[in-house]
């Protein structure tokens, strides 16, 4: 069997595919890319046995195969050849020679047939929405979820349709964030779990353009398609919590501040704040915010006023300001406002402009106050 692809070409392709493959995996074999020609189409292939990615491209090939390359050797490789065409050789053996403008490389490839089997989209339901309302989503979610194994719930983006629209939602028990979409609708009422990995190899893969993609979804498995690229994963098999009744329905007071003033603040004083809690203390009265943090066993101390509004009884309640900054981070408002209640009620974080299509709540529980 014999190919002839470009090597900048491959390599980008290669690059889109290669976060599926784990550093250390039980099966040497996945370990490699399966590459399979069709014609003058080449489909490559990668999986953790969880997740699998696709990518197709065109090359020059008289004949049809299948062969399974190391990938960290080829992309090693490829790395450093420049742009040219590059000749693929490989024998019945699997041993695949590479001949560039000025070289000859050889690899020892492995049997296809041991390569693991795609899961089929058998009794799928479909939907599309565009990439960047996908990107955006994932985006204002993925960095909630928690990395306990022992909750896998909560270890993914539980996403919920309906015809009016569709919900993501994350939480990882300290913190949770709902964002809504009305612009796009499933045919059906349903709700699953997607696992971290394959949503932050799709935001990196996918672009934030408004091309369409379509997902599938099964009892077990998740599948999207753009263009030439396509994934697939398993389902996490598990209940999500009931996050509806954690969110209060009344916290009377509100405060509303600048973004990015309220950011640079957390920031620096979160620098001086115990490195176990990162808690910093806002106390609110009037039209001034003031922010502290310390940490007792260091005689660190950081204190900042700035101006804000705020309807409300004067208050002070703690938060984790890592928890703040990233909930900032993951909106776009210049403005933002805290709807709270007493220093032990959860507060709530949302966005002053929002598009007229999305809806973003963000959640955080507040920390025993250092008296």
């Amino acid at each position: 069997m014999k190919f002839i692809a470009s090597s900048s070409a491959l390599l980008k392709q290669l690059q889109n595919i290669s976060g599926v493959i784990n550093a250390n995996n039980v099966l040497p074999i996945l370990e490699d890319f399966l590459f399979d020609i069709d014609k003058n189409r080449l489909t490559i292939v990668a999986t953790d046995l969880e997740t699998v990615m696709k990518t197709e491209m065109q090359v020059e090939a008289k004949d049809s195969g299948r062969v399974c390359i190391p990938a960290k050797i080829l992309i090693d490789s490829l790395k450093n050849i420049p742009e040219q065409p590059l000749t693929f050789n490989i024998d019945k053996n699997y041993s695949v020679e590479i001949t560039s403008d000025n070289g000859k490389y050889k690899v020892m490839g492995e049997n296809p047939d041991n390569f693991p089997k795609d899961p089929t989209a058998d009794d799928a339901s479909s939907f599309t929405m565009t990439s960047s309302a996908l990107v955006t989503a994932i985006n204002k979610t993925l960095f909630a979820t928690s990395t306990d194994d022992l909750r896998p719930a909560m270890t993914g983006v539980y996403f919920e349709l309906d015809k009016k629209g569709i919900q993501f939602v994350a939480t990882d028990a300290h913190r949770l964030v709902r964002y809504k979409r009305t612009d796009v609708s499933s045919p059906n009422v349903d709700t699953f779990i997607v696992p971290r990995k394959p949503l932050n190899l799709l935001k990196s893969a996918l672009p934030d353009n408004s091309d369409e993609i379509t997902i599938n979804y099964n009892t077990n498995h998740f599948f999207v398609i753009h263009g030439t690229t396509q994934m697939s994963c398993r389902l996490i098999d598990a209940r999500f919590p009931d996050y509806k009744v954690v969110i209060p329905a009344e916290n009377p007071y509100r405060l509303t501040v600048n973004r990015t003033e309220f950011l640079g603040a957390l920031r620096r004083v979160s620098v001086f704040s115990n490195k176990s809690t990162y808690q910093v203390a806002l106390n609110i009265s009037g039209s001034e915010l003031q922010l502290a943090a310390q940490d007792v066993d260091f005689s660190f101390e950081g204190n900042e006023r700035m101006k804000c509004q705020y309807n409300g009884e004067d208050l002070v309640i703690a938060f984790n300001a890592k928890f703040l900054i990233e909930m900032l981070n993951a909106t776009d408002s210049d403005e933002v406002y805290m709807e709270l209640s007493t220093p032990t009620k959860a507060g709530l974080i949302k966005p002053v402009d929002q598009e007229e299509n999305e809806e973003q709540l963000m959640l955080v529980m507040p920390l025993m106050l250092n008296q």
